[in-house]
């Protein structure tokens, strides 16, 4: 492992809260929680913290935040429980933790990292998943308790209208470059509203929800994950960093990618290697933050 002697690298840092169309009034509720994210995630970037930590750290703060389809604030499945995927990846080993049909968990993604870090497994799901977290001292929650107002609210409105827009826009994900060179990704969900138990999106499936490599750089995809999974999104963006583009084209390149091949909608953010940062969207909408020199920069939509 490299020491504390050999920072050399500009760090830099984006984070996402979901793509998809998202109601003007909750603009600025979407982008406050990116916003407070990536400050957070910076100050750890700018004090020597390694990427795996700060996109841990900044997706569980979006995790807490009801505002986003992840943690509590998770949609509901079609029984009407809280399920939820996640995915962390570190790009020195091409090392990766997921967690699948999860529940019960308030920050599925640090129980994906103790799968990583803590098994000879790379995903574990349901009911196996639950129990890991239970042996790790991870506590355990009911339905209840991880059930934002809103996302009951949402539930019983498509329980009654099964034509309402049943899209994921709050999924959340981050991508960071340390100081030492090192890239890693991560992304969590609560899937898509009144979806079927036991539905598994893009997210927990790596290439798909998130790719990290050291020598190309990092993904985090969000959107309609039937589609996402369909062009594995988040590694098609990677590679093409790998073949010459910088991370906005990547970006650019990944999405036209997903709509001309499967007419998909959703968005992506990018770091690539250099420290340059990208995303882009076939979405109406994608809420984003980030930052390369201290300064947050946030954007709630933009042409791709």
């Amino acid at each position: 492992m490299q020491n504390l002697a050999q920072k050399s690298v500009k760090p830099a840092l984006i984070v996402h809260g979901g793509a998809g169309t998202i109601p003007p009034e909750e603009h600025a509720a979407y982008l406050a929680g990116c916003q407070l994210a990536a400050k957070i995630a910076w100050k750890l970037l700018e004090g020597g913290a390694r990427a795996l930590h700060v996109v841990e750290t900044a997706v569980r703060i979006l995790e807490d935040d009801p505002t986003f389809d992840s943690g509590y604030g998770s949609v509901l499945n079609a029984q009407g429980e809280v399920e939820m995927d996640a995915i962390i990846m570190d790009g020195a080993a091409l090392d990766l933790g997921a967690v699948i049909a999860v529940q019960g968990i308030a920050n599925p993604i640090t129980l994906a990292r103790l799968v990583m870090t803590d098994t000879p497994h790379k995903i574990l799901a349901g009911n196996g998943a639950r129990d890991f977290a239970a042996h790790k001292g991870i506590p355990l929650l009911s339905q209840a308790e991880l059930t934002a107002p809103k996302a009951r609210e949402r539930y019983e409105k498509h329980k009654a209208d099964a034509a309402l827009d049943s899209s994921s826009k709050g999924t959340c994900g981050a991508v960071a470059l340390d100081s030492y060179g090192g890239i890693a990704a991560a992304t969590s969900t609560g899937g898509t509203p009144f979806k079927m138990a036991g539905r598994v999106g893009d997210t927990p499936l790596i290439g798909s929800g998130a790719y990290a490599d050291n020598q190309t750089g990092g993904a985090s995809a969000t959107g309609d994950g039937e589609q996402i999974m369909r062009v594995v999104l988040s590694k098609t963006a990677t590679d093409a960093i790998g073949h010459g583009m910088d991370a906005q084209a990547a970006a650019d390149y990944a999405i036209r990618v997903m709509v001309e091949r499967v007419n998909g909608i959703g968005g992506i953010i990018v770091v690539d290697h250099n420290g340059n940062i990208g995303f882009a969207h076939s979405s109406q909408n994608i809420a984003v933050a980030w930052s390369s020199d201290g300064t947050i920069h946030g954007a709630m939509q933009r042409s791709s």
